[in-house]
């Protein structure tokens, strides 16, 4: 999952600045169509090549072959009662506390992250930068996200899934104070490397989904999770839009946004205790 999503940061660093000269040489409605042009000519195309499940291929989760894998761990067992992947369903997962608590963490961090990603441009005008130096910028958000992602995909396979995200919510809030305070280039480039950690992070936090909730109604359960978290990246830039055109200021909204990425380190922190009993149970299983 962390390297699928890793492609993306890719695209953006490339495609970014060259949107940016389209927009300027001719106008902002080539430029959209040029973007949806491209998404069909090399998106769908790609789509190709995603299959259903590891086991569709012969390989385990894991990457090991997938008898291999049997013959080492042998038929699944689950004697501690802690949730197994086959009996999750969508409607249970939605019946529990930790599935709550992971979409109000989420819409708070979609809420702050969704802000920045459509108000980027405006707030480093607003800054100071031109338009093309904004979107150079922007670029480099998209070069910072590519290590990061591959990262935190690293340390997230050794580590409690939610103290990481927790963590990455809180290196958000600390890529905002410079920005409440500071119009130097050096304070944007931190804001700009540090804050794309969020997106980087958000693999980690489907993995946990399905650590909490197994493989057999993910997709199910991360559609209704999209239900109620996406309302975060509808407000969220609505409303910073709004409070800028009344204040003709970002700092109202950078300091939102600060809140709103405490909140949802708060919120996920409360998933630590969870996850570590889940994972014991499911280690347990595997004997």
């Amino acid at each position: 999952m962390t390297v699928v999503s890793a492609a993306v940061p890719v695209g953006g660093a490339v495609i970014t600045p060259l949107l940016a000269l389209v927009v300027t040489a001719l106008d902002w409605r080539w430029g959209a169509f040029l973007a949806g042009t491209l998404f069909l000519v090399v998106g769908l195309p790609l789509c190709v090549g995603v299959r259903r499940s590891p086991e569709s291929i012969g390989m385990a989760p894991d990457g090991k072959p997938l008898q291999a894998a049997q013959n080492a761990d042998g038929p699944s067992k689950n004697p501690t009662g802690q949730y197994e992947e086959a009996d999750i369903t969508a409607r249970q997962a939605m019946g529990t506390a930790i599935f709550w608590l992971l979409i109000l963490s989420m819409t708070a961090r979609s809420a702050a992250f969704t802000t920045v990603t459509t108000h980027f441009i405006p707030m480093m005008v607003w800054k100071g930068l031109s338009q093309t130096e904004a979107s150079v910028l922007l670029a480099g958000f998209a070069i910072f996200n590519l290590p990061i992602h591959f990262l935190l995909g690293w340390i997230a396979d050794f580590v409690n899934k939610p103290k990481l995200i927790a963590l990455c919510m809180l290196l958000g809030v600390i890529a905002v104070l410079p920005m409440l305070w500071s119009r130097s280039i050096w304070a944007l480039w931190f804001f700009t490397a540090l804050y794309s950690v969020l997106d980087a992070s958000m693999p980690i936090t489907w993995a946990a989904v399905g650590d909490f909730f197994g493989r057999k109604s993910f997709g199910t359960i991360r559609g209704n999770m999209n239900l109620f978290y996406t309302w975060g990246s509808v407000l969220g830039p609505v409303t910073a839009g709004a409070v800028y055109d009344r204040t003709q200021s970002y700092d109202a909204v950078f300091w939102g946004m600060a809140i709103l990425l405490i909140t949802a380190a708060t919120l996920t922190a409360l998933l630590i205790t969870p996850w570590t009993k889940i994972r014991a149970g499911m280690t347990a299983s595997e004997r």
